[in-house]
């Protein structure tokens, strides 16, 4: 029997994607979630598993018999690291051999980005587990890019000019499925940057939007207190706020500036940029033609 894939958040457009991709390879996959009902139904798919990360015993369950076990991040939250731990552990404890975590570019217990401190956590968690791992540091999403701008067509932010070399999706799971798929060892403690195959700044974003949209978008640089004040209005809470305006913050000081050639180098194809997204995914910017 060949070695089963256990791919967390099988519902989620990381997730998912690489699900997909790996049962396109005949991958042997177990698909787990927190609802069994939204995971897709794939050939080479073992039945899906519930089990949430802050259920170890759950996703102890879930994940026997699994010798590798893709781990999407969880939904941010002041106890992600937490439910980190326990999924791994978890995992541990149903004697998988290697984990394939989905981190974040610039994972540091002092970066700027908030989130980016949780990654470096789970990260050091995972190390010290003794079990083989590779961590994939996703840049920000290019589909982020045309999602922050508003139905105005103005895209604001403490950004200032930092460059941020965002990555797609498919990218991603490209390069998620194909270290999933080469069990060499090759990628045993390997820590990949996936970024897209250049970095702009937010400014010019905004100009490649409006040239794919055939709409004006602008740039509006905030301020610290500006950029939390803009946000207050969403109802939420602190900690998530926090990790929104510093996400910009952390373009701002270069920490999302990298480009790697990690994309191509392991799928074999070149990395697709902000204008190429755009024109394939109109959806993400259709909102901009309402406004």
């Amino acid at each position: 029997m060949p070695p089963v894939i256990a791919v967390t958040g099988a519902s989620g457009r990381v997730g998912g994607r690489v699900a997909h991709r790996l049962s396109g390879a005949d991958a042997a996959t177990r698909l787990i979630g927190r609802d069994p009902t939204r995971l897709p139904d794939l050939p080479g798919a073992m039945p899906a598993q519930p089990a949430e990360y802050g259920d170890g015993e759950a996703m102890r369950r879930a994940l026997e018999g699994a010798q590798t076990l893709f781990l999407v991040s969880a939904h941010e939250s002041p106890g992600r690291v937490k439910e980190h731990c326990t999924a791994v552990d978890a995992a541990v404890a149903a004697g998988v051999e290697r984990i394939v975590y989905v981190s974040f570019t610039g994972a540091a217990p002092n970066a700027t980005f908030t989130f980016a401190r949780d990654h470096w956590h789970t990260e050091q968690y995972i190390r010290s587990c003794g079990v083989r791992h590779t961590f994939l540091r996703d840049n920000f999403y290019l589909g982020a890019i045309p999602a922050m701008t508003g139905d105005d067509g103005v895209l604001r932010g403490p950004g200032g000019q930092g460059r941020v070399a965002a990555v797609a999706h498919d990218d991603i799971a490209d390069a998620a499925a194909a270290v999933l798929l080469d069990d060499t060892r090759s990628h045993d403690r390997v820590v990949y940057d996936l970024t897209g195959p250049a970095a702009f700044t937010l400014a010019e974003a905004a100009e490649t939007l409006s040239e794919v949209t055939g709409r004006t978008v602008t740039y509006h640089l905030e301020s610290h207190e500006e950029a939390y004040a803009s946000r207050a209005g969403y109802g939420a809470e602190e900690w998530e706020v926090t990790g929104w305006v510093t996400s910009y913050e952390a373009i701002a000081v270069g920490e999302m500036a990298a480009v790697s050639d990690a994309v191509p180098r392991l799928t074999g194809h070149p990395a697709q940029g902000l204008r190429d997204y755009l024109a394939a995914h109109p959806s993400s910017w259709r909102h901009l033609l309402r406004g």
